[in-house]
């Protein structure tokens, strides 16, 4: 039975006109006290991931759960739909456990702070904050253990629990939570700010609704929520086509020796509803790979896709949802069986945006299709004693390049989630034995195209102190493929100097690595893929890519541009691009670098590791 909320004063309310200055009044408000929401997060916290780089995710939502504004939707729903206790005035829910929120989140580092809104005994709205959590116990630092085969081995499972009861702090629950963690201090700073966020956004709701009336802040809710909808339904009347498109592409390997793994979705319209069937993707992994994709999630990512490649203006939240139908097949990678592992699930979230851009773009090449290159989130671990015999852990996001697109370049070393910063390097070497003795972008590792792909990075880390680490990345097989005749960026490498030894390839997914203090890791990210011919592209533009070095003069020949002396040779250029154009065949839609067959005889030939065996799948 769905969560019961239990009010005082249940009176009622009636959705009632609102003039649209009022509206525009009350949106405006909402939209500050969820900048408010980050704001607090990011003073009052104590780790690097959530205080410097923002990995953390604010709501506001109406009274039914439905966000209105925030980064992140579907939250609230599949958490009052599995929750099956009251509700009352004063308290405040935390969970991270996935299987027992319907994957309101989706793995255990992420702790969820649910606030319901009362005002004078009556239930007007919902604020909610997420955040990882540096370490949630388990298997290893971190907490992300690419070798677990059940979530049991992740770390502490927090139930749906009342940690504030009418107000109360459950503080007997808290600290048996924080006993279970390595970074316990840190853990309790960051929930804290999750709660002040949290109850910072209730009062301002209250604020709201005292000058305005409890009617009116809910009306003028759902007519954010009916705005949304309105410009979602012309969105996806335009761009969603009756007939059925598919695409697919694959989550390199498992960390286990197995793979690649297939994510396949078709998409097509009927009538008002955009539906989307995840049929023909490849069953659970056995590793922490497996990604329990909330169907309410899924459809977050659609909506925040499309409108930001369609209309930024548009204010998003979960007013829409309504007009989308996800269908996930349980037992695969996107729909595990309890008790898989989720913790990796990174990998495949950040492929469904290159999956999402493929079949949104098919269409409408020219004006929507994006080249690959959302295509992970590639995180560090590196944990230990320093000199003075106290413990470290350091959990670091690295950034990749976004891809080439239709209105331009893709960035240069970014993260996949556009509000995310980088942890200063200052930073890093002030709280960590560890030296940032290079950060550059890498050259040429953009994919070529008439709007080149975004380079990846270049991170050259410096231990100086014995320690482990633990790498999670992708797209280290697979290549983030170019569009419309543009090329694929290069592919991610790990690559670790210790004193008298050989350079050392090492592999993506690892973790429980030894090193020595003064050992030097080179982390290198993926580039993202180029969009449109590269043959097409401004000489002078490529010349300026060169001075800027973000393309070498030997890269300048992947465009057909002949660099001199600082200079384009334009009558060699031209004579280059002649006999260019003249050699190739015509180009396909998508450039994936060659089939997977002869990317996995390349990728050992290049970094000599053992490419990954492909899964045997049980169908039960």
């Amino acid at each position: 039975m769905p969560a019961k909320i239990i009010e005082t004063n249940n009176k009622p309310l009636k959705q009632i006109e609102v003039d649209g200055i009022t509206v525009d009044i009350i949106e405006n408000a909402l939209r500050n006290a969820r900048e408010e929401m980050d704001a607090i997060v990011r003073r009052t916290a104590l780790s690097p991931g959530i205080r410097e780089q923002g990995d953390c995710f604010p709501m506001i939502a109406n009274k039914e759960g439905k966000m209105v504004v925030g980064q992140f939707g579907s939250f609230i729903y599949g958490f009052t739909e599995a929750y099956d206790e009251e509700i009352e005035e004063g308290d405040i829910i935390l969970t991270n456990d996935p299987y027992m929120c319907n994957a309101a989140v989706s793995h255990l580092p992420d702790w969820i702070v649910l606030c319901p809104v009362f005002r004078e005994g009556r239930h007007i709205a919902w604020t909610a904050m997420f955040g990882h959590m540096s370490d949630n116990g388990g298997m290893v630092p971190g907490s992300i253990p690419t070798e677990a085969t059940t979530i049991f081995q992740e770390g502490i499972r927090i139930p749906p629990t009342k940690l504030y009861k009418k107000g109360e702090l459950q503080s007997d629950v808290l600290e048996l939570i924080l006993h279970n963690v390595r970074t316990s201090q840190w853990n309790r700073f960051d929930l804290n700010a999750l709660i002040a966020a949290c109850n910072t956004a209730a009062r301002r709701c209250n604020e709201i609704a005292d000058r305005f009336g409890d009617e009116i802040f809910c009306s003028t809710m759902n007519i954010m929520l009916e705005r949304n909808y309105l410009a979602m339904k012309h969105i996806i009347s335009m761009f969603i086509p009756e007939e059925p498109r598919e695409f697919s592409d694959y989550i390199c390997d498992d960390g286990m020796g197995m793979g690649p793994y297939k994510i396949k979705c078709k998409m097509w319209r009927e009538g008002d509803k955009a539906i989307f069937d995840f049929d023909g993707t490849d069953p659970q992994a056995q590793s922490s790979i497996n990604f329990y994709l909330n169907e309410e999630m899924f459809k977050m990512f659609f909506g925040s896709f499309t409108i930001n490649v369609v209309d930024p203006q548009i204010l998003f939240n979960d007013g829409f949802y309504d007009l989308v139908d996800v269908r996930i097949p349980q037992g695969t990678l996107l729909k595990p069986n309890y008790p898989a592992a989720l913790s990796g699930r990174t990998h495949a979230l950040g492929r469904i945006f290159d999956v999402l851009g493929a079949l949104l773009g098919m269409g409408a090449p020219n004006e929507m299709l994006n080249a690959a290159g959302f295509s992970d989130s590639p995180h560090l671990f590196y944990s230990g004693y320093d000199d003075k015999g106290e413990w470290f852990q350091l959990f670091q996001i690295g950034f990749g390049g976004v891809p080439g697109r239709p209105v331009g370049d893709g960035p240069d070393g970014h993260s996949l989630w556009p509000a995310f910063t980088n942890v200063p390097n200052e930073f890093i070497e002030a709280y960590f034995p560890l030296r940032v003795e290079k950060y550059e972008t890498i050259v040429d590792s953009g994919g070529p195209g008439l709007h080149r792909g975004g380079n990846g990075l270049c991170v050259a880390y410096r231990f100086l102190a014995d320690g482990h680490i633990g790498i999670h990345d992708d797209r280290w097989l697979t290549f983030p493929w170019g569009v419309n005749g543009g090329k694929p960026g290069q592919r991610s490498t790990k690559i670790l100097h210790r004193d008298g030894e050989d350079p050392q390839v090492v592999p993506a997914k690892c973790e429980g690595i030894k090193v020595k203090k003064g050992d030097l890791l080179y982390f290198n990210t993926w580039g993202g893929g180029g969009w449109g011919d590269p043959l097409e592209r401004d000489p002078e533009q490529v010349l300026i890519d060169v001075n800027r070095r973000l393309v070498s003069t030997e890269g300048a020949l992947n465009y057909g541009v002949v660099i001199k002396d600082n200079a384009v040779d334009i009558k060699e250029t031209e004579s280059l691009r002649k006999s260019m154009r003249s050699e190739r065949s015509e180009p396909e839609m998508f450039d994936f670098g060659g089939d997977l067959d002869s990317i996995k005889s390349r990728c050992l030939e290049e970094t000599q590791l053992e490419a990954p065996a492909s899964p045997t799948f049980k169908v039960s």
